[in-house]
């Protein structure tokens, strides 16, 4: 009797186990972002200030890394592209120009689909230095054609919201 019991628990022990490989063999995956995305302004709720909304976004994504192109249009018209490479591991990516500086956190969702990325940055004009906070939840749709980008920005002038959504090149 005392071994019918045991095997009966080792066996719901094993398939237990077997279970849970799949799980968390998933749960390791995470979304490729990595494309070239149009923005699509009809599709987008770019707030009132909607122009400063990057055009297009050029992803790479290589192991624990993100490399990040944004080329928005300026005032003069002029296309102006900026770079910047971080790393997905929660931990700081610390970037300094000659305008201030850059900091900015990578975490995953805890399924994997998700990217938020939380930056925070200080502006010198005209020697007075502002800050600005903001908030991306990067989302991908439609079996990866669509990015979406929930943006949330907090600064002196006051706090916006868009939902930008891009579509693959």
């Amino acid at each position: 009797m005392k071994r019918i019991r045991i095997f009966q628990v080792l066996t719901v022990s094993a398939l237990c186990s077997l279970l849970l490989i799949p799980t968390a063999a998933f749960a390791g995956e995470k979304t490729d972002f990595t494309g070239e995305w149009t923005l699509n302004e009809d599709k987008s709720d770019l707030g009132e200030r909607g122009a400063f909304a990057a055009s297009k976004i050029a992803v790479k994504q290589e192991g624990n890394t993100i490399t990040i192109e944004r080329t928005r249009t300026g005032r003069d018209g002029e296309e102006r592209t900026n770079s910047e490479t971080l790393t997905m591991d929660g931990k700081e990516n610390i970037r300094e120009s000659e305008r201030g500086s850059s900091t900015s956190v990578l975490t995953w969702s805890d399924d994997g689909t998700a990217l938020t990325i939380k930056s925070k940055r200080e502006f010198n004009r005209q020697g007075e230095i502002f800050e600005m906070n903001s908030t991306e939840v990067w989302t991908l749709a439609e079996d990866g054609k669509i990015l979406k980008i929930q943006s949330d920005i907090s600064s002196s002038r006051g706090e916006r919201s868009v939902s930008l959504v891009y579509e693959k090149k």
